[in-house]
């Protein structure tokens, strides 16, 4: 189990501001690339470019700005007792691949047995969302979002499974649009109990039909 230590998030995070660049040199960056490119950063419908592409790049890896766990704090005691899986289907995400900067577009099918106390769903989306705004290789990514609610929820179980289109694979390299790279993280009672793993992979399944 991995753990989260608040404190090492804050100094991590100080850290990497401490050494961010500024808007200006991040725009420079882009008119390099630009030019290395083979285009001309001048050119009236180039102007505006290393504006947007910055303003844009603050959307895609906002997740660098927040905290998961934080998300997870409110939850709610009144459950009546119930101890059956809590599942959240086909939650489509955008990321990028931290080789290539390409996209990875992909669906997360999110599950956990609450012990006494359940978390909003749409908590559940914006975990997905927070580490999928950040650079990713997708076998880390379904493990932090896995292990974070294991962490902060403490239940007995967690379940994560992820269906990506690696776009470095598909506009690039071997060109193989339309396949889907899938990876899944069981802990708790889904490691331990292969029926119940069987149940969330027959949540997922039926949520396609």
């Amino acid at each position: 189990m991995n753990l989260i230590n608040p404190s090492v998030v804050a100094s991590e995070a100080e850290a990497l501001e401490s050494i961010k660049p500024t808007r200006e040199e991040a725009e420079e960056a882009v008119r390099t690339l630009l030019r290395w490119a083979g285009e001309n950063p001048a050119r009236e419908g180039l102007l505006d470019t290393p504006k947007r592409v910055t303003k844009a790049y603050g959307q895609w890896f906002k997740g660098y700005g927040e905290d998961p766990a934080e998300m997870l704090q409110r939850t709610f005691d009144e459950v009546e007792g119930y101890d059956e899986i809590v599942a959240l289907c086909n939650i489509r995400f955008e990321s990028y691949c931290e080789h290539h900067m390409a996209p990875i577009i992909g669906v997360a099918h999110v599950a956990y047995i609450p012990t006494n106390r359940v978390v909003g769903i749409s908590k559940l989306a914006r975990v997905v969302d927070t580490f999928a705004k950040r650079l990713q290789v997708q076998e880390k990514m379904n493990a932090q979002i896995a292990n974070t609610l294991f962490d902060v929820l403490k239940p007995q179980g967690v379940a994560v499974m992820i269906e990506g289109e690696h776009h470095c694979m598909s506009t690039r390299g071997v060109h193989k649009p339309g396949v889907n790279m899938v990876t899944k993280k069981m802990l708790g009672v889904f490691k331990d109990d292969k029926a119940m793993a069987r149940e969330f992979l027959d949540i997922v399944n039926h949520s396609k039909a």
